[in-house]
């Protein structure tokens, strides 16, 4: 049975339609629960993102559960988050139509219209990872790996399977600043040498995406053992890898595919390389020129 909203409070769309749903959750947001003041926080702020996420993707980024977001749906009146989200969608067009963009204060076109092709939600997903990733960022966790990297007598950057790529391109961006870098990606007999000269000159990054590889968590172990330093690069905050990390970087990687987004990691490792850069420009200037004359 479709749910009614409070006689005190009106209906997200009036007789003469021009109430928004922004207005309307603003209006009734002291009526609601800790929990579901977060979730109509996150509405208000990013109506654009809204009209196109699933209730699970908005429960995530209001850190909150799919229930409440069902839950709070249903306290203002809809059915189910389905209907909220089409009153969103609603008030978004309008935007749209007025000129205003997206959200209040961009004063800027969307990427997409609403009804997006499957090429162009996925694009729209990595600007959404690159920015949730920038939102989610600690300067001083970045700013004490790019230390550890820039100090390390050598790095070790363990990435198996899709990390593996991104393992072998961090070397290679550190080898351009003639850091001593090296990369163990399968657990080979040549890889378990070099886990086993470990020690505490060494600097040991762990990149993980889904489930851990064993070789991986083994490498940041027997870098916390043998006293070496530690970074996890993961997107998952209870990753194995990042338990047993001195510094933690997280990047956002939901997709709509099949695989996860790399996008976001791509950005990171890169800044992660410019920021060693940035410590000393002038000592990796000629470095970096006389490569690019290659």
């Amino acid at each position: 049975m479709k749910r009614t909203p409070s006689a005190t409070a009106p209906p997200p769309h009036e007789a003469g339609g021009h109430q928004t749903l922004s207005a309307y959750i603003q209006a009734r947001f002291d009526d609601f629960s800790r929990s579901q003041k977060d979730v109509a926080q996150y509405i208000v702020d990013h109506l654009d993102e809204v009209a196109f996420q699933t209730a699970e993707e908005l429960a995530r980024r209001a850190n909150t559960s799919s229930s409440t977001v069902v839950r709070f749906s249903q306290a203002l009146g809809f059915e189910g988050f389905p209907e909220l989200q089409s009153s969103a969608r609603d008030e978004y067009r309008r935007r749209v139509a007025q000129g205003r963009g997206g959200r209040d204060d961009a004063g800027t076109a969307p990427l997409f219209s609403l009804d997006q092709s499957d090429v162009e939600t996925a694009v729209a997903a990595d600007h959404v990872n690159v920015e949730d990733t920038a939102r989610r960022m600690s300067r001083s966790d970045v700013d004490a790996a790019i230390d550890a990297i820039a100090d390390a007598g050598r790095v070790l950057i363990a990435g198996t399977d899709q990390m593996a790529f991104f393992a072998s391109y961090l070397r290679h961006l550190l080898m351009l600043l003639d850091l001593q870098a090296e990369v163990v990606a399968s657990p080979s007999q040549e890889a378990l040498s070099k886990l086993g000269r470990i020690d505490e000159r060494h600097l040991v990054v762990g990149l993980s995406a889904g489930r851990a590889h064993p070789l991986v968590v083994r490498a940041m172990k027997l870098a916390r053992h043998r006293k070496a330093r530690t970074v996890a690069i993961t997107h998952a905050t209870l990753s194995e890898v990042a338990k047993h990390a001195q510094i933690r970087l997280y990047y956002s990687s939901n997709s709509p595919a099949y695989v996860r987004s790399h996008t976001a990691l791509l950005a990171l490792i890169q800044a992660l390389a410019y920021g060693v850069y940035s410590r000393d420009a002038e000592q990796y200037a000629d470095r970096i020129k006389a490569f690019r004359l290659k």
